[in-house]
């Protein structure tokens, strides 16, 4: 689970992805240790609290995160066997299409959006930690087996490592 500082969406299901907090709840979270990584996007803080995540890794469980860059870097210093799997869009175009499809940003924000983008992908790639998997267009599914193959991997190469 993660908290930010942004306003809750009618598409949002409160508690369930999400802890809507203020600002100043927030940087008392981070006074207080409670995040694995934060970072701040979009004029909005990020954060995955920590707790949930140290209880799902002691009961044996797989987690996965869904991260910006800077929350994967931080996750990595954590955990340094970790895996990352940096999912691209199939193009800029595409991406910019998605993004005005979803009707939720006036032209200024997608505009912004998509140069933090292509920040992001050159941080990603300059930081070495993923492996890149392409989200195609109109391919989900193949997206989503990739990615899952690519999880197999990693557990087989982890197993190896270890005998």
């Amino acid at each position: 689970m993660s908290a930010t500082t942004r306003a809750s969406k009618p598409q949002d299901a409160v508690g369930k992805k999400y802890l809507f907090v203020t600002e100043t709840e927030f940087r008392k979270m981070l006074e207080e240790d409670a995040f694995l990584e934060y970072a701040y996007k979009f004029d909005n803080w990020y954060g995955t609290l920590r707790k949930p995540v140290e209880d799902g890794l002691k009961s044996g469980r797989t987690i996965l995160f869904e991260v910006e860059v800077q929350g994967a870097i931080q996750i990595r210093k954590i955990f340094p066997r970790s895996l990352g799997i940096l999912i691209l869009p199939p193009s800029m175009d595409v991406l910019k299409r998605r993004l005005e499809d979803r009707k939720r940003d006036d032209e200024a924000t997608i505009q912004r959006r998509l140069a933090e983008v292509q920040q992001e992908i050159r941080e990603a790639e300059d930081s070495g930690i993923y492996q890149k998997v392409v989200n195609e267009e109109n391919g989900l599914e193949r997206t989503i087996e990739t990615i899952k193959r690519t999880i197999e991997n990693f557990r087989n190469e982890q197993r190896s490592s270890q005998e």
